[in-house]
């Protein structure tokens, strides 16, 4: 893990395409403004960490516990 130390209104860049810059910093929290392509998703980590169990629980499932679907001829 690279750790750096950073003011308010710093930036660090990230691979030449990823911009991030200490927008604030109150007490124990930190503000973050992100710069990067729409094609880089960015989450929040516990929201990353939902979307993954979310998509290990629908790969679980089984074909027999879906619904029969009848497609129309």
């Amino acid at each position: 893990m690279l750790i750096l130390s950073r003011r308010k209104d710093e930036k660090i860049i990230i691979d030449g395409r990823i911009e991030i810059t200490i927008v604030e910093v109150k007490g124990d929290q930190v503000k973050l403004g992100i710069v990067a392509p729409e094609e880089v998703k960015i989450y929040r980590h516990e929201v990353f960490q939902a979307i993954e169990q979310e998509n290990i629980h629908a790969n679980c499932t089984l074909a027999r516990d879906l619904p029969k679907i009848e497609i129309p001829r």
